[in-house]
């Protein structure tokens, strides 16, 4: 069966994509080159500079996926959640790779903040998240009866900074209890009515 052209093009996209996620996971973010995403894909660097505009725009269209992703369980787990503690532990890390996707995400972003443009799309990503958070957030803060320590997007912001540096300092230093110092944490900044 022949595809479409559109179909063509989501499927290189989506090749592309997962070829991409493996190669920066495996070698980072800077030494993974666009020939070798395009290879692993069965396509040419041609069709990564056609779907993406490039290695920062592969990257941009991965972070906006994985984070779609997050923020869609995130809105399942919170609407799931029926107490203070059940909120706390959706909010806590579990896991899996996220020590891995920090240091590729630094490597990341350390290259990009020196071209204001891709700077700036990377922060009206992380801003437009945000404000999901804190909106799923203030809602359900709201349902359970809890009170937030600090404004919630001052608190969406700390809580996914301290989520990257902990991933990070897990990726040098594996006996970091990420979970434990994040409860805690967390304890401390969402209180009972």
């Amino acid at each position: 069966m022949r595809l479409t052209r559109a179909e063509q093009q989501r499927l290189t996209r989506q090749r592309l994509l997962e070829a991409a996620v493996a190669a920066f996971l495996e070698r980072g973010y800077l030494a993974a080159t666009v020939e070798e995403i395009a290879a692993a894909g069965g396509y040419t660097r041609g069709a990564v500079y056609k779907q993406f505009g490039g290695k920062e725009g592969l990257w941009q269209a991965i972070v906006d996926t994985r984070a779609e992703e997050l923020m869609r369980g995130l809105a399942v787990a919170l609407d799931q959640a029926g107490s203070r503690e059940d909120l706390l532990a959706v909010l806590t890390p579990g896991g899996g790779d996220q020590a891995r996707w920090a240091l590729v995400s630094a490597e990341a972003v350390a290259a990009m903040s020196g071209n204001p443009r891709h700077a700036a799309t990377m922060a009206a990503l992380q801003d437009r998240f945000d404000t999901e958070i804190t909106a799923l957030l203030e809602r359900h803060c709201a349902r359970l009866g809890l009170t937030p320590a600090m404004p919630l997007p001052h608190l969406v912001v700390a809580w996914g900074s301290m989520g990257a540096g902990l991933a990070l300092r897990q990726a040098i230093h594996p006996g970091t209890d990420a979970a434990a110092v994040t409860a805690s944490l967390l304890d401390a900044l969402f209180r009972k009515e």
